[in-house]
């Protein structure tokens, strides 16, 4: 693939390189929505209401920043699945545990879920500097978000 970094050029080379790195970032973020939602209703023990409340805010999080990475992808001209059977075949984030668990497991494995998440932005933010340093920008914002809400959840179990 040929480089652009123009981020004023909207040519469909630019447009095809901005989906392939953040359409699996969108796919991640959703599959976080759902599944940090799940996380949400099924914790508990004693730190319930700060956990339960901590993965609210996750959970928005993710849903705003999966919205600012596929509106990039649809202001540059090309479509976006995120279905949900296509989240589902797609994610790269580990499959969350069924049913009730204590807030330091809930915890351990959002955790898991974001840091899963992170490799596949980290991803698109390496790629997008040889394509688009806009939707690089939108990466790096989310990255720099999906950092701070693992540090946040982190700090509950971290001794």
């Amino acid at each position: 693939m040929a480089t652009t970094k123009s981020s004023t050029a909207t040519t469909s080379e630019l447009a095809s390189g901005a989906s392939q790195f953040l359409t699996p970032v969108v796919i991640d973020l959703e599959a976080l929505v759902v599944n940090g939602k799940q996380a949400h209703w099924h914790t508990r023990g004693g730190s319930f209401i700060g956990v339960h409340e901590l993965l609210d805010d996750v959970v928005a999080h993710a849903q705003e920043y999966a919205d600012t990475a596929a509106e990039r992808v649809v202001a540059l001209g090309l479509p976006l699945d995120s279905r949900l059977q296509t989240v589902a075949e797609k994610t790269t984030l580990p499959a969350l545990s069924e049913g009730f668990q204590q807030w330091p497991d809930t915890v351990a494995e959002v955790v898991a879920q974001l840091d899963a998440a992170l490799v596949t932005v980290r991803t698109a933010i390496k790629g997008l500097d040889e394509v688009d340093l806009s939707s690089q920008d939108v990466a790096i914002e989310i990255e720099r978000g999906l950092t701070k809400d693992r540090w946040l959840l982190e700090a509950h179990i971290a001794g």
